[in-house]
């Protein structure tokens, strides 16, 4: 290293940096997205299900049966609509008003006398997660229902069930969705901005200029990489701080281990991006190209959304060749569970390797196109 290389590279990033600020697009890219996408998926999306429009259908009026109902009324799980008749059900849940019909037939109370008494629930499978959610919601009220009225004295013996979910003590989904919208803004920052904003360059033969200068193929990729690292870093932070102060995210791990991972994988993402636009050398294409291989899985095949646990084998398999798989998890480890050293090893690990390989790629088919 020598005062050229600095000064060269000191000039190039500087015009990037010029570049970066006349393109609004990419500042709200890379900025004023991230912090959208967590309010709007923090305050909107979630996975707990609350006020489920219920349709309580009491054949029997006696005042036990409608104490038996009385579960549904001011809670925040279910939205009850009292109805009189089973036909009036049916056409609320083919309509889509309901997605639960609680019937008590009209023999429950004779019924309940000898202790047979049942009552039939009616889940409409077309939103499935919302109705496993509002069975189990039932099933747990008219069990403690029944343990009040003391119709489960005939047991020979009770089991109690004390309950605890580690890792989550507010049981919100959004503490799960926060670490993901992280690794989104990186990856859209990292991959999908930068290949497209590079592909342009291409598009407008700008590269070819800056070959005929004595610049080296290390102080153009990292004059490249630099503005864009700054950019993904500050919409980050921003994200950092909204999580932490509008949704009480908690932080069991070390703060610096989550800023080092966070940079380890934007050297990734933008080695990807650098990648993808010295392959395609076209801004649709390469817009295209980083939605399929990057974006897409970050929301997929990444655990952002669906618990890769519980997938198929082969789908755990495809999912390991993403880098968005093993930052993620890093990520929730250490903002929900804490610094686990193993993981921490192993994950850093696999990332370092994935951001050698992409900049040694970008490094190899920017020389080759300079060669050419």
């Amino acid at each position: 290293m020598n005062k050229g290389f600095f000064r060269r590279l000191l000039a190039l990033t500087h015009k990037e940096m010029l570049e970066l600020l006349r393109d609004q697009s990419s500042l709200l890219m890379g900025i004023v997205l991230p912090l959208i996408l967590i309010l709007i998926i923090g305050y909107g999306l979630s996975l707990d299900v609350k006020n489920v429009p219920t349709a309580v259908v009491l054949e029997d009026s006696s005042p036990t049966a409608r104490q038996f109902v009385s579960f549904t009324q001011g809670s925040e799980y279910f939205r009850p609509v009292f109805l009189h008749s089973m036909a009036e059900a049916e056409q609320k849940m083919c309509t889509h008003e309901v997605t639960a019909v609680l019937r008590v037939p009209q023999d429950f109370t004779r019924r309940l006398a000898t202790r047979d008494a049942t009552v039939q629930l009616i889940l409409c499978g077309t939103e499935s997660t919302t109705a496993m959610s509002a069975q189990g919601y039932v099933e747990s009220s008219v069990l403690t229902w029944a343990a009040e009225q003391g119709l489960t004295s005939r047991a020979k013996g009770q089991v109690a069930v004390t309950s605890r979910i580690w890792f989550n003590d507010a049981n919100t989904s959004t503490w799960f969705y926060l670490p993901g919208i992280l690794m989104l803004v990186l990856t859209i920052s990292g991959v999908f901005l930068t290949a497209v904003v590079m592909a342009r360059e291409w598009e407008r033969g700008t590269f070819e200029s800056l070959f005929v200068t004595p610049m080296r193929i290390a102080e153009l990729i990292f004059a490249k990489m630099i503005p864009y690292f700054g950019v993904a870093f500050l919409g980050m932070t921003l994200c950092l701080l909204a999580g932490r102060y509008l949704y009480e995210l908690p932080m069991r791990g070390s703060l610096a281990l989550i800023l080092g991972e966070s940079m380890l994988y934007l050297v990734v993402a933008l080695g990807i991006g650098l990648v993808i636009s010295a392959l395609t050398r076209n801004q649709f294409l390469a817009c295209h190209t980083s939605l399929m291989i990057s974006f897409l899985p970050s929301v997929l095949l990444s655990g952002f959304i669906f618990d890769l646990h519980v997938e198929p084998w082969f789908i755990q398999l495809v999912s390991e060749i993403f880098p968005t798989t093993y930052y993620l998890e890093l990520m929730k480890s250490l903002f929900l569970t804490g610094s686990y050293p193993p993981l921490i090893v192993r994950d850093t690990l696999v990332l370092l390797g994935f951001a050698v390989f992409f900049l040694w790629l970008a490094f190899y088919l920017t020389r080759k196109e300079l060669k050419e």
